[in-house]
């Protein structure tokens, strides 16, 4: 096997979602992509939207109308920290998933690290609700 088929075994190519048509069929990206993008659909998806995955998703969003307290910090971190780990099964080692929930007046702050399983790489993304 030579070194770049080695590299595609160890980092394949994936449809990128939102899922988008280019010249070569759909969109691709990597697997750090992709992880980035399961977490968005995770945490943006809200409970029993997906009609056979009902317990897919956080809804983070309805957070926004929420009163903001260390109690719906706490328990948004279980939840994140939980539907991650499912989700993200075989692609993150599920013991590296760290969430970080920090309410502030105005805003919610999430912040994820994972380590990628097959790789090694830890990635580390924040995302402002």
């Amino acid at each position: 096997m030579s070194a770049n088929n080695n590299r595609n075994l160890a980092n394949p190519e994936y449809l990128a979602f939102p899922f988008r048509i280019d010249e070569d069929g759909g969109e691709k990206c990597d697997r750090a992509a992709h992880v980035r993008q399961q977490i968005e659909q995770v945490l943006y998806t809200n409970p029993y939207e997906r009609i056979f995955r009902p317990e897919f998703g956080v809804g983070l969003k309805k957070l926004v109308f929420e009163p903001n307290s260390s109690a719906l910090a706490e328990i948004t971190k279980k939840r994140l920290q939980s539907s991650l780990a499912e989700a993200l099964k075989g692609e993150v080692d599920p013991k590296t998933i760290v969430v970080d929930v920090n309410p502030d007046e105005e805003k919610l702050i999430i912040s994820v690290s994972y380590t990628l399983a097959t790789i090694g790489t830890t990635e580390q993304h924040e995302f402002l609700i």
